[in-house]
């Protein structure tokens, strides 16, 4: 592993307290970052995102997606955990400790918003950033994209339905411009742009050639991490230090929620002998959520200010460093699962 691999932790340690040092000191810049968007989808994150995933997609060989069908239990598992478990056990997690553990702390009204904000989050299974979770664990690429793009298509008809239910309304609105933009621009485009350089490069020197270009382009791919981590914390800088009893306490359901899930997954994995190769990327789809959904839909219906748009971004703030100890963990335990 290069130097940024080797020490990812640490950068983005680094890139947290930059981003909530930069954020409080100067937060006009941030206020004007964070106003550069398209319904509801900051522009300038998805620069990054795109940065991240473009490269992944490279390695992506669209003639082998055909063999998917052929292994379906890694499909079973992450449509099972993420559509008739993740939705519902986020949801429960969300009234046990804002309804009852947290009752005496929190009042009434803010609770209900906060457990709101928890359930967008957990009917929102990732669509980006589990390519990049899937590289460093040394996911198969192609069989990632089988398993975001079905959960995608799942979410289009079932994450309204799953939302009303939860929040117990009737109807909901969902920002269906954003979600539409955020496949086109994460999923979409960097696999198109990644199927033309992957032609490109097979033409040019077959395969090695495809390898050596990644293993050029690899830096910017953490790089755009890093900055993302930056930007994310950096906008919401002044909340978190102005209220960060309220930050831990917000955060402690979605922790219990994400080392719970990916256990599920990757426990049931292991037991139906899949490779790790699936079974790591499997576990974390379910794990990491779709944020830009999950606070474009809390914005849109409890307003910018809402406890229920807080509780979605600090969904987001605790994802990375979440999801960097889970990598960690499957790149220990690889030689458990079968080849």
């Amino acid at each position: 592993m290069g130097i940024f691999e080797r020490y990812l932790t640490l950068w983005v340690a680094l890139c947290i307290l930059a981003g909530l040092a930069l954020g409080n000191l100067m937060p006009g810049l941030f206020s004007t970052l964070a106003s550069i968007e398209y319904a509801s989808v900051n522009l300038i994150v998805a620069v990054l995102i795109w940065a991240m995933v473009y490269p992944m997609m490279i390695a992506i060989d669209l003639g082998s997606l055909k063999a998917v069908g052929q292994r379906p239990k890694g499909l079973v598992i992450t449509l099972v955990i993420n559509w008739l478990i993740k939705p519902f056990t986020m949801a429960a997690l969300a009234v046990l400790f804002f309804e009852y553990v947290f009752a005496g702390v929190i009042p009434s009204g803010d609770a209900q918003q906060y457990i709101a904000g928890l359930i967008l989050l957990g009917a929102a299974p990732c669509t980006a950033m589990v390519f990049v979770w899937s590289q460093m664990t040394k996911g198969d690429p192609n069989y990632t994209l089988v398993q975001v793009s079905v959960n995608d298509l799942v979410m289009v008809v079932a994450f309204a339905p799953i939302v009303a239910l939860l929040l117990g309304v009737t109807e909901i609105a969902i920002p269906w411009e954003t979600l539409i933009l955020s496949v086109v621009l994460y999923i979409v485009l960097p696999l198109m742009a990644g199927w033309w350089t992957r032609k490109r490069l097979i033409a040019r020197g077959g395969e090695s050639a495809v390898s050596d270009f990644t293993a050029r382009i690899k830096p910017a791919s953490m790089l755009g991490l890093l900055l993302t981590v930056v930007l994310l914390f950096g906008f919401q800088g002044p909340v978190i230090l102005a209220q960060p009893t309220l930050i831990a306490i917000i955060a402690v359901p979605i922790l219990i929620q994400s080392y719970a899930i990916f256990a599920l997954g990757y426990a049931w994995a292991w037991l139906w002998r899949l490779p790790h190769a699936i079974a790591a990327p499997c576990a974390m789809i379910g794990t990491s959520n779709f944020f830009e959904l999950a606070v474009a839909v809390a914005i849109g219906l409890f307003g910018l200010n809402s406890g229920a748009a807080l509780a979605t971004v600090v969904g987001v703030l605790v994802e990375v460093p979440v999801m960097l100890s889970l990598v960690a963990f499957a790149n220990r335990t690889r030689a458990r699962f079968a080849a």
